[in-house]
């Protein structure tokens, strides 16, 4: 049974730095590509970073240049650092986990919300 385990989200102010967790379990997790979404209520679910298998990291615009994402393959866990939050920011973050960037198991979420 794959199971992702998202931790971290949390209530930040606007400046501020969050790091998110996800512990995978039940895949492949060298060979897995892992992302982490997230989705703002009445928007739809956008990337914010993935890390291939191989741990090349890709990171969507809004993001770029504020996050980093990494991953310990003894541990299967994939981190998102992110700093200089933003109030636009907030939404629901989601772990991801698949192949050839496509994901096709999710985390339950965890929530992020940035005060201005």
């Amino acid at each position: 049974q794959v199971q992702l385990v998202e931790s971290g989200g949390g209530l930040v102010q606007a400046g501020g730095s969050l790091t998110l967790s996800c512990v995978a379990s039940g895949i492949i997790f060298v060979n897995s590509d892992m992302a982490w979404y997230r989705q703002a209520p009445g928007k739809q679910r956008e990337l914010v970073a993935l890390i291939t298998a191989g741990g090349t990291g890709v990171y969507g615009e809004p993001v770029k240049g504020r996050s980093t994402i990494s991953r310990d393959y003894i541990k299967s866990t994939v981190t998102l650092q992110m700093n200089s939050l933003k109030p636009e920011d907030t939404g629901v973050y989601y772990c991801g986990a698949g192949v050839r960037a496509t994901m096709s198991h999710w985390g339950q979420g965890t929530q992020v919300t940035v005060s201005s």
